[in-house]
C-alpha cells in the first residue's frame, strides 16, 4: 500500500520519532539513509519497519516496510535532502553499570552534533561504554547522523548524577578542564572514566569534585578553546596512547 498524505496516522507516528517525546512514547528512534540503514542491519539493530519512498529501488533486506509518496516521506525524515529509504530502530536498553574496562561520562553536553561525534569517536578509540547524564539525546536524528552508527555500538547508560557516580564506584575520574594537567605529559591509570562538560559551563561541581585528577590540552595564546567534541577526541586517544 502507498501512503500519499503526511497527514496519515501512520506518517504522523513515524515523524513523532524526530521528536525526544515521540522516541520515548514508541520506544525506537529513527535511521535515515542507505549507508546507516545497512550498518543497522548488519549489526543487528532491532529494526520495527523500513520506510521507503515510492522511488527507492535499493535493498530492502525483506524486512517489513511501508512505502510513502514524496510529500509523506519528507515529513518522516529530518534530512533536507532524504535518500529514500529509512527505518524506524528500537531503543536499545542499556541500565547502569560498572564498566568493564576505561569510559567516558558526559555530563550536560547539549548539542546534539557533539554527542554525536562524541560517541562515533569513543567507539573508534575503545570507549564503548557511555555514561551520560543531562546531555542531548544521542538518538535524536542530528545525534544518530553525526555518529555515522557510533550509536549501534555503544552503549549509552542515562542516570542522574549521583547515580553515575556510584556505579563507576572506584573508577578514577579524569576531569577535562582548561586548569588540568597537560594531556601530553599525563600518565593515565590503567583503568579510568574520562569526564567531558558541558560546552560553555564545562564539568558540573560534583563531578568536577569526584575526580581524581585534571588534564587540559595546550593551546597557542590566540585560542580559548576547542570544541567539545573536538577536545574529546584529543582527550581520548592521547590517553589510550599514554597508556602504550
Amino acid at each position: 500500500m502507498l501512503i500519499l498524505s503526511r497527514n496519515n496516522p501512520i506518517v504522523k507516528e513515524l515523524a513523532s520519532l524526530k521528536e525526544k517525546k515521540g522516541r520515548r512514547e514508541k520506544g525506537a528512534f529513527l535511521v535515515e539513509g542507505e549507508k546507516m540503514v545497512r550498518e543497522c542491519v548488519t549489526c543487528g539493530m532491532e529494526i520495527v519497519r523500513l520506510i521507503v519512498r515510492e522511488d527507492y529501488r535499493g535493498e530492502t533486506y525483506s524486512l517489513p516496510a511501508v512505502t510513502l509518496g514524496m510529500d509523506a516521506f519528507r515529513a518522516v525524515c529530518d534530512e533536507k535532502t532524504p535518500q529514500g529509504i529509512a527505518a524506524e530502530v528500537k531503543l536499545p536498553v542499556s541500565p547502569l553499570k560498572a564498566p568493564e574496562r576505561s569510559c567516558i561520562l558526559l555530563d550536560g553536553v547539549a548539542d546534539p552534533a557533539n554527542v554525536g561525534a562524541i560517541v562515533r569517536t569513543a567507539v573508534a578509540a575503545g570507549y564503548e561504554e557511555l555514561y551520560l547524564i543531562g546531555c542531548a539525546d544521542p538518538f535524536s536524528p542530528k545525534s544518530v547522523r553525526a555518529s555515522m552508527s557510533g550509536v549501534f555500538f555503544a552503549k549509552l547508560m542515562h542516570g542522574e548524577r549521583e547515580e553515575a557516580l556510584e556505579t563507576l564506584g572506584s573508577v578514577p575520574l579524569i576531569a577535562a578542564d582548561m586548569d588540568g594537567e597537560d594531556v601530553f605529559s599525563f600518565v593515565p591509570p590503567e583503568k579510568f572514566c574520562l569526564c567531558i562538560g558541558n560546552e560553555g559551563s564545562g564539568l558540573s561541581e560534583i563531578v568536577r569534585s569526584a575526580a581524581s585528577k585534571t588534564v587540559r590540552i595546550p593551546m597557542g595564546e590566540h585560542t580559548e578553546s576547542l570544541n567539545a567534541a573536538v577536545s574529546a577526541g584529543i582527550l581520548m586517544y592521547e590517553l589510550k596512547n599514554q597508556r602504550g
